[in-house]
C-alpha cells in the first residue's frame, strides 16, 4: 500500500501540515515566536521539496530538482532573513 511514492508524498504532506498546524497553534511564550515562525518557515520548505520533487516529477530529474531546491532554499532564507529583520533592529 505505502509503495506509491505520489501515496508517500500525500502521507507526508499531512504530517508537514499537521505539525505546521500544532506549532501555530501551540502556546508560545513571548520571546519565542520568532523561533515559532522560523519553524513554520521550515515545514513549509519541506513541504514544497515534497511537491516538486513527487508532484512535479523531478524525482527523475535530478540536476533540475537541485536547481530548484537551491533557488527554493536561498527564497526561504530570504524569508526567513525578513521575518527576523524587524526582531534584530
Amino acid at each position: 500500500m505505502l509503495a506509491d511514492p505520489l501515496l508517500r508524498a500525500w502521507l507526508w504532506l499531512i504530517g508537514l501540515s499537521l505539525g505546521s498546524t500544532a506549532v501555530s497553534l501551540w502556546y508560545w511564550p513571548p520571546s519565542f515566536t520568532a523561533l515559532a515562525g522560523a519553524v513554520v518557515l521550515v515545514l513549509a520548505w519541506l513541504k514544497a521539496r515534497v511537491i516538486l520533487a513527487r508532484y512535479l516529477g523531478l524525482s527523475a530529474a535530478p540536476f533540475w530538482r537541485r536547481g530548484f531546491e537551491i533557488s527554493l532554499a536561498l527564497f526561504c532564507l530570504l524569508l526567513l532573513g525578513l521575518y527576523l529583520a524587524p526582531l534584530a533592529a
